[in-house]
């Protein structure tokens, strides 16, 4: 079975995780690694466990997602982090409810799974972000998707420029601005693989440096 949807996996330095998490995804379903300038085996594991990979040698989560999602050939694209925090069977909800029209663009709202998996800085930097959207945009979102599904050649219509992290923030902006229907559902967020580390929350500078990156492209 062929869900015509194609899994964008922006990676770096995610060797560790890669077998958990291709375990998870789902038949029919396939992947595509973006490996974004990675020294530890990340694109030869991926293409051990089945993936095709791309390579970005611009650093940052937006210059990932964007390479994906432009050498993704499937009619639908989602997008999944690949240190194992989040199940890629979650994903299958999403995608049928993009399916059906009931929304241009579903998405993950993230739920600990465990006491300590979100860091207290990261989690207040979503937390004002989040708050500074509803209220000058009116978005009625609670994360920053994490975990999206929706439409490969709508995606890219929407022209999104940010290349850093604040991508995922961009990308809700003008999708509200298109008048797109969007959804959001609690997805599980479990620890994040041994042996890997998170570019954003795995500090207090790396939560800063997002939070720029985030200022960046606010309305």
């Amino acid at each position: 079975m062929d869900l015509d949807c194609e899994l964008v996996i922006p990676c770096r330095d995610e060797a560790a995780a890669l077998p958990a998490l291709f375990a998870r995804i789902p038949e029919g379903m396939r992947v595509l690694v973006v490996d974004n300038g990675s020294s530890d085996g990340t694109a030869d594991v991926a293409r051990a466990l089945g993936a095709r990979v791309v390579h970005e040698r611009r650093p940052g989560y937006g210059a990932a997602v964007n390479a994906g999602v432009e050498a993704a050939t499937a009619t639908y694209v989602a997008v999944l982090d690949g240190d194992g925090s989040m199940d890629p069977r979650e994903l299958l909800g999403l995608l049928a409810e993009v399916r059906s029209g009931a929304a241009t663009m579903a998405c993950g709202r993230r739920r600990p799974a465990a006491r300590g998996v979100w860091p207290w800085h990261a989690r207040v930097g979503n937390v004002l972000v989040l708050a500074w959207l509803r209220r000058r945009t009116g978005l009625p979102v609670h994360d920053i998707a994490p975990v999206r599904v929706c439409r490969r050649d709508d995606l890219l219509a929407l022209g999104v420029r940010d290349r850093r992290f604040g991508y995922p923030v961009e990308l809700l902006v003008r999708a509200q601005q298109a008048g797109w229907r969007l959804s959001e559902h609690d997805i599980a967020y479990h620890p994040r693989a041994a042996g890997t580390r998170s570019k954003v929350s795995g500090s207090v500078v790396g939560t800063l440096r997002t939070a720029r990156d985030f200022a960046k492209v606010l309305p």
